[in-house]
């Protein structure tokens, strides 16, 4: 009997509890009047520029890196043969050491020890800032020696220089800032044919040379260090 009566009390608790733990259901519900204080100043969203990915069958500098950085696009553009149209805005001809400069045939003193050939493009003129290395169109400056001297008298309809070391024809005429060009190759975040190591660029890229064509040949012809 002791032990039905304690059943009953536990049932009236629990019931108790469930019902007031509810609140109360006849109470109306009351909605807190709008925020009457100091506005708060949101900045505008900014608007974002409009950049195309590819120009008709070729990536622009800014697609091909942003393609390659992302998570979505990579295998489309990493380690791929692609082509990209841009401005040529730098060389490192410049930093040629004075012992590279030479025609072929010669080989470069111990203890020199020049950069590869390369040069960047850009989607604007210009910009070296956001501006994609390409390497691969010359071995050496020996090779770019003979070409540029060959630059010189060629005529229309004359083949390029083939590259001795890397079994390529190079670029008639040699580029140089100023042109406009679509160069096809492959693409990726390092360059390996070099003999001195491998180049990288965890950013925009490098594309290692294969093709190139002329969309606005350079203004002014390429030089090295001491040509005339």
């Amino acid at each position: 009997m002791t032990f039905a009566r304690s059943i009953v009390a536990l049932a009236a608790v629990t019931q108790f509890v469930i019902l007031t733990g509810c609140g109360d259901s006849n109470k109306p519900y009351s909605p807190k009047p709008a925020w009457s204080g100091t506005p708060v100043a949101l900045p505008d969203v900014p608007t974002m520029p409009a950049r195309p990915a590819k120009v008709g069958d070729a990536y622009t500098v800014w697609g091909a890196s942003h393609h390659l950085r992302s998570v979505v696009h990579t295998d489309e553009v990493k380690n791929k043969d692609i082509s990209i149209i841009g401005w040529i805005v730098k060389t490192n001809f410049a930093d040629a050491p004075e012992c590279a400069v030479h025609p072929t045939g010669k080989a470069d003193p111990d203890g020199c020890s020049p950069p590869v050939p390369a040069f960047w493009i850009a989607d604007e003129k210009g910009d070296t800032k956001n501006a994609m290395k390409v390497l691969g169109f010359a071995s050496n400056f020996a090779q770019l020696y003979d070409q540029i001297k060959k630059d010189e008298k060629a005529k229309e309809g004359d083949e390029p220089n083939q590259d001795e070391f890397l079994g390529t024809p190079m670029p008639m005429p040699t580029p140089n800032v100023g042109a406009k060009v679509k160069i096809s190759g492959t693409y990726g975040y390092a360059y390996t044919k070099a003999t001195s190591g491998i180049e990288t660029d965890p950013r925009m890229g490098v594309l290692t040379y294969a093709k190139l064509e002329y969309i606005e040949k350079p203004p002014e012809p390429a030089q090295l260090p001491g040509m005339k």
